[in-house]
């Protein structure tokens, strides 16, 4: 039977979410593949570039879990990979990368590809899964601290600063310490205990800052904080 679970953001995901799992190792796909719980399932494989978006054509699947470091195409890897689906972002099939690298120049290239998230392969297999629904649901996830590479690849401009000042009246100093952690990939669950409040709390808070600065969900939220430095 088909189940529902709410992402961070509020949306309800069709359970079990089916992904694409691509990366070059062989027993590194088996490792993620028996780590997942019930609320993933994979529906294809891939082990390098041509195959990866043969594979994610073929099933269109909501999520690719997606390795940066893949062999073949154009040499371009996990960042190639979703440049050659482009056509497909906006039918609701999202990328989240799965790296054992923490680099820098990783992270931004996937990103800037136009993938929603990044978390490295220490992950541990709850928060994985947990990952996948988020960005099922139109969420951003991100290893916390590899945000700040995101934050230098965006920059800002002097114009994005002042704008930047003028939105942040619009939220009370509760709601902008909420924005931060939830611009920072950090779940409900975590903002409440960092916070010291409680998980509907936090929903409420996120839920006026969404309003107040006309966006939709948390991945238009950390591309909004990440382009003015709010991080």
């Amino acid at each position: 039977m088909t189940t529902q679970a709410t992402a961070s953001g509020g949306g309800l995901v069709p359970l079990p979410v089916p992904v694409v799992l691509v990366d070059d190792h062989h027993l590194f796909r088996t490792g993620v593949r028996a780590s997942l719980d019930d609320r993933v399932t994979v529906v294809g494989e891939a082990s390098d570039v041509d195959s990866a978006v043969a594979q994610v054509h073929e099933h269109r699947p909501p999520v690719v879990l997606l390795d940066v470091h893949l062999p073949g195409g154009n040499g371009g890897g996990g960042a190639e990979v979703v440049q050659r689906c482009a056509d497909l972002l906006t039918d609701g099939v999202r990328f989240l990368a799965l790296s054992v690298s923490d680099a820098a120049e990783d992270v931004v290239s996937v990103i800037r590809a136009g993938a929603r998230g990044y978390v490295t392969k220490n992950i541990a297999p709850s928060e994985l899964s947990s990952a996948v629904v988020q960005v099922a649901g139109g969420d951003a996830v991100f290893s916390p601290r590899l945000a700040g590479f995101v934050l230098d690849a965006f920059g800002a401009s002097a114009n994005d600063i002042a704008v930047a000042d003028d939105e942040l009246d619009r939220l009370s100093k509760r709601e902008q310490e909420v924005m931060r952690l939830i611009a920072r990939g950090y779940s409900y669950r975590e903002v409440a205990s960092e916070l010291f409040i409680s998980i509907k709390t936090v929903e409420t808070h996120v839920s006026a800052v969404l309003r107040k600065l006309q966006l939709s969900s948390r991945y238009e939220l950390t591309r909004w904080a990440v382009a003015r430095r709010l991080l």
